[in-house]
Formats: structure tokens, C-alpha cells, sequence
């Protein structure tokens, strides 16, 4: 170490130059970082979901469930496999050991369900498979309200859907609350009996109209181009005018037997939001996308969607935004450079009483030189800021100081015995290079095994240590490299007395001229240096009993502290082959109760048709 000490002081300019570029690489990385709330990891899991409308959860279990469970048994990897089938479809979901490969287990999921897709019902929906991973999970929620018609919110919806998916950092938005529209054909069965059709001839007539003809090109030898055959329904006049029936010139149309309108499905969600009926989007953000920008984006959209609406349903549509996580984001990294700059401020105070404002500003800058090196290096290997890496900073702060300061007091004690500032802190950084890394390397050391946890908890912790030994090594680099090389143009002795520098030195064992309290922890220290053993006895009690008593009356270990929660979530379950109806009427109930509890900004109520959706 002492060889890269003298090469860093004989390049002195090259070495102060290299700060100044990680201050300023590292204030980039820091406004580049992805910002999110959680870290983005990937929970072991995959769902495989089959949609069959109508079918029953017995059916769906026999035809379904067992074809898949049958390929998919001997997917590598996989820990276990849990079914459920539900009115309308059946779940699978596939549980890996943490730390799979999560393209390779996608890959070999599909694979097996196309092998099992022959033996599923000709009327299933194409199977679904996703993953499941903390980006999923919505950012924002935009909620559309107000006393206008259902369609035209949900053409609103749809609208906004539409702009907001177009962003780049945007996976998706899911559209809740609103009913998937349909044609509603009402036959009267007393004109088809006087015109003589049957049932399913007309329905054959349908089907036979609206089908899709490749029709392919034509090649005329000047030029080639597609040809077209309209075979798709595309608007109700169309399906008004379909003959059911025809014999010699007379035609009977669909208009003649039926009445043709535009409908809605039975509902599979409900969405409230302070009690009223809303329409809501959940957005999510791609992985590695900056959560802060994300929700900017989407806000802007919104706003840009809001300007071009007709007065009339800017005035009826009531837009608000909840379960906003780019604020907590925001809160959080203000939190962390309110840290950082207290850390400063008090460390430089601490210091400028004991040795001088020249060594506590080079103290000081060992704070943002280490945050900001660290931050580069997380930055460099794709990591994200999230609240596990906002968690590890601000532990490292008190952290960060410690071999600055003993290097900087050590200088300015030569400094005042007579040194030159370029020998001085080029002593100090020599001297005090094994202590230091030995007391970085032990912090460390606590911190490491974190790296192998296992399981989801272990994914998501691992971003702690990786903090913590990033800033840390930072902060090695600041106190013996940087630190010196820059104090040795701006060092100057402190104002500290030269004869207690003297006496701290351990030149001297009378202790009675120095200060008042560093006096009796000097005399304290010499008492417990001279009786070992009694004092690695007390230690040792005193270990013991922090031990029992904690046994005794501790509270008990969790894993994250109780904080004072922003939200709370209320799910409710019941028993028995509830219809949608049914179940949102106990929402309600539930609803109209909350809504009377004061201090509640927003109650979001949402009603699931079944486990399944």
C-alpha cells in the first residue's frame, strides 16, 4: 500500500484530476440511475391461465387442468405445481427454486403447453403465460369517475389506454371497472315461425357471413396487387342486413326477424372510487425504467388527453390519481440527500472544533466523493436505486468519515509538530493504511454473508450489501488516496495545542494538562489498559446479561420494523358460488363503513368476478 501511496503523491494532478471525474461521473450516474420502489426481482413463479367461457370448475379441472399438469410435470426445475379451476377457466401456477433462469423456464413452460394445446377444448381461449415480478405490480392508478354514460368512459379508458401504452418505459396499463362490449341479437320467435326459419339456419347464416377470406393476389404481369373479399361484420348495419332466408327473388333479412343493438357482457369487475362507479387504469413500468420519469410521462399524456376533450366532458369526467409510488420514491431520495448534507454539515462542525475548517473540509468531501463513487458503481453494473439501496446509503453514512478523520488528525498533529503538509499526510496515509482497511474490511465482513441468503428474501436483500461494500471500498479510496493527495496542497495545522497533541501522541503518561474530558477517558483508558483481564471479564457479563435480559422482556425479531403504514388494504372473502352482483354488494357494505372513517383521503374499492381473473 505504501507503493500506491508514493505513486499517488508523485502524480498528484492526475490523482486529483481522476476525483474531480468520479464527482462528476457519479452526479450523472445518479441522475441516470432507474429510480423504483422495490427492487426488481423475479418471484419464482409462473402462471399458466386458460380462459373457457361458461365452463364449469369440474369440467375445467377434467379438461384442462389435467391435459396441462400432464406436460408440464416435467418441466426442469420445477418445485412444485398448484391447479385451481374456477367458472369460466383454470390456473396453473409453477413454482421454481429461487434464482432460476426465468427466460429458460418461460421458454420450457411453453413448449409444454403446446404440446398439451390439442388435448384442450376446441372453445379455449389461447393459453396465458406470465411471470410474476415487483415491475408487474401497478406505479400509478388513474381513475376516471363522474355521471356520464358507462360507454363513454369507457371509450375514455380506452382512449387513455392507447396513449399511455405508446410510452417507451410503459409495459402495460389494465383497464378495471369496465364491461367488454358486445351485439345483442333478439330474435322474435313468432316472425321466424310465420316466415318459416329455423333457428339454427339462421344462426348458420351468421356464421357463414362473417368469416375471414385469404383471398390472395393477382399477378396481371404489369403489376401485382391483393385482392380483397369482405367476409368480417364491421359495423350493425351489416349484421341488420345478413339474409337468413332466401328463396327465389325474395329476401329475408336478419332486420325482418330480429332487433340488432349494441351491448355490454355480464361484468367481471367493479371499480369505486370514494364510492363512486369508476373506471381505473393501473399502470406498470418496464424493468429497469426510472420510476420518477415514468409517472412524469404518464401525468403528462394525461394531461395532453385532458386538453383535447369537448368542455362539457372535461367538466362531467372527474380524473384523480392514487397508489401514485413515484412520490414515495421522490420522498425517499430527498430523505437521502437531506442525510447526506446533514452528515456534512455536523461532521464538519465536529471537526472544525477540533481541528480547524481546512480538515474538516477535506473531511467533508470524502461524504459526497464516497455516495457518488458508490453510485457510479451501482450504476455500472445496472442496479437500480430503490429501498433497499436508499436503505444501505444512509447506514453507510456514520461509516463513510472514519479513516478521513484519523488520517486528517494524524496530519495535522505532524503538521503542528513541524512536518511540511506533503510529508505530513503522506506519514498519515502510510501509517494509519493497515488500521484503516482492517477496520473497512471487518465492516464489510458483517455485511458480506448477506450476498449468499437464499430464496426471494435473499434477491431482495442482496442489494444491501453490494451498497455497503461499494460505498464502503469508496470511502477506503477517499481516505488514503484522495484525501492526502488533496490535503497536501490545502492542508494547514489545526488549532489544537500543541503539547496535548504531544501528550496524545503517547509521548507522555501525565495527562493532567490535557483537556478536561479527553483527560479522564486518557486516564480511564490507561486505568483499563493496566487490568485486562478484569475488563475482558466485565465485557464478557455484560454481554451475557444484554443477552438474558433481552430474552426475558425483549419484544420478539421481524423482519422489516413496524412503521406508520401510507395505505392499508381490506380483502375480503366469503363462502358459497357468489355472483359479481353478490359480491360487490359486500364490498360495499364494507365500503360505506370505511368511507366514515376520518383521516382517509382515498378509498379505492375494487370487485373481482372470480380467484381466477
Amino acid at each position: 500500500m505504501r507503493a500506491v501511496i508514493d505513486l499517488a503523491f508523485s502524480h498528484s494532478r492526475t490523482v486529483l484530476s481522476t476525483l474531480v471525474l468520479l464527482l462528476v461521473a457519479g452526479a450523472v450516474g445518479y441522475a441516470e440511475i432507474p429510480k423504483e420502489a422495490e427492487p426488481d426481482i423475479s418471484i419464482p413463479l409462473v402462471i399458466v391461465r386458460v380462459m373457457h367461457e361458461g365452463i364449469s370448475p369440474e369440467d375445467a379441472e377434467r379438461l384442462i387442468i389435467r391435459p396441462l399438469e400432464q406436460e408440464l410435470r416435467s418441466v426442469e426445475g420445477l418445485k412444485e405445481m398448484r391447479a385451481k379451476g374456477f367458472e369460466g377457466g383454470a390456473n396453473l401456477v409453477l413454482e421454481f427454486d429461487a434464482g432460476f433462469d426465468v427466460d429458460q423456464a418461460l421458454t420450457d413452460v411453453r413448449e409444454q403447453v403446446d404440446l398439451a394445446q390439442p388435448e384442450l377444448p376446441d372453445d379455449s381461449d389461447e393459453p396465458i403465460i406470465q411471470e410474476i415480478n415487483f415491475s408487474a405490480f401497478p406505479i400509478v392508478i388513474i381513475v376516471l369517475s363522474g355521471d356520464v354514460p358507462e360507454r363513454a368512459l369507457l371509450h375514455i379508458g380506452r382512449e387513455l389506454k392507447d396513449s399511455i401504452e405508446g410510452l417507451g418505459p410503459v409495459l402495460e396499463a389494465n383497464l378495471t371497472g369496465v364491461r367488454d362490449e358486445m351485439i345483442e341479437i333478439l330474435i322474435d320467435p313468432v316472425k321466424m315461425e310465420s316466415y318459416g326459419i329455423d333457428p339454427s339456419q339462421a344462426s348458420a347464416s351468421m356464421r357463414a357471413s362473417n368469416k375471414l377470406v385469404a383471398a390472395g393476389a393477382q399477378d396481371t404481369g404489369l403489376g401485382r396487387f391483393a385482392l380483397k373479399v369482405p367476409g368480417l361484420f364491421e359495423t350493425i348495419d351489416e349484421i341488420m342486413s345478413t339474409p337468413a332466408k332466401v328463396e327465389g327473388d325474395a329476401v329475408i333479412k336478419l332486420a325482418d326477424i330480429a332487433e340488432v343493438r349494441r351491448s355490454f357482457r355480464d361484468p367481471k369487475s367493479f371499480a369505486r372510487v370514494g364510492g363512486n362507479r369508476a373506471v381505473t387504469l393501473e399502470v406498470s413500468k418496464r424493468a429497469g425504467e426510472n420510476i420518477i420519469d415514468t409517472v412524469r410521462m404518464v401525468r403528462e399524456v394525461l394531461k395532453a388527453e385532458q386538453e383535447v376533450w369537448p368542455q362539457a366532458m372535461r367538466e362531467a369526467v372527474h380524473v384523480s390519481i392514487v397508489n401514485d409510488k413515484s412520490k414515495m420514491m421522490a420522498e425517499r431520495l430527498n430523505s437521502l440527500e437531506n442525510s447526506v448534507i446533514s452528515a456534512i454539515l455536523l461532521v464538519m462542525i465536529v471537526v472544525v472544533a477540533a481541528l480547524g475548517l481546512r480538515s474538516a473540509t477535506l473531511v467533508g468531501i470524502a461524504i459526497p466523493g464516497s455516495f457518488l463513487t458508490g453510485v457510479l458503481v451501482l450504476y455500472a453494473m445496472g442496479l437500480t436505486m430503490n429501498m433497499v439501496v436508499l436503505f444501505g446509503l444512509v447506514l453507510a453514512v456514520g461509516m463513510l468519515v472514519d479513516g478521513a478523520i484519523v488520517v486528517t488528525e494524524y496530519a495535522d498533529r505532524k503538521m503542528t509538530e513541524g512536518e511540511p503538509r506533503h510529508r505530513a499526510y503522506s506519514q498519515a496515509a502510510k501509517l494509519m493504511a493497515a488500521p484503516i482497511i482492517s477496520s473497512t474490511l471487518t465492516t464489510l465482513a458483517a455485511f458480506l454473508p448477506l450476498l449468499f441468503w437464499p430464496g426471494i428474501v435473499g434477491e431482495f436483500m442482496v442489494y444491501l450489501p453490494i451498497t455497503l461494500v461499494a460505498t464502503l471500498s469508496a470511502s477506503l479510496l477517499m481516505a488514503l488516496i484522495f484525501v492526502p493527495t488533496l490535503g497536501a496542497y490545502i492542508g494547514k495545522p489545526g488549532t489544537a495545542n500543541p503539547e496535548e497533541m504531544k501528550a496524545l501522541a503517547g509521548n507522555e503518561a501525565d495527562f493532567s494538562h490535557v483537556g478536561q474530558f479527553t483527560g479522564k477517558y486518557l486516564n480511564l483508558l490507561k486505568w483499563a489498559l493496566d487490568r485486562p483481564a478484569k475488563v475482558l471479564l466485565a465485557a464478557v457479563m455484560v454481554l451475557f446479561t444484554v443477552l438474558g435480559t433481552y430474552g426475558a422482556f425483549g419484544n420478539g425479531i421481524e423482519f422489516f420494523p413496524s412503521t406508520e403504514p401510507e395505505m392499508a388494504m381490506i380483502q375480503i372473502r366469503a363462502r358459497g358460488n357468489l355472483s359479481i352482483y353478490e359480491r360487490d354488494g359486500l364490498v360495499q357494505a364494507v365500503e360505506n363503513e370505511t368511507l366514515q372513517v376520518a383521516g382517509i383521503r382515498t378509498v379505492y374499492a375494487t370487485t373481482r368476478a372470480n380467484p381466477g381473473n
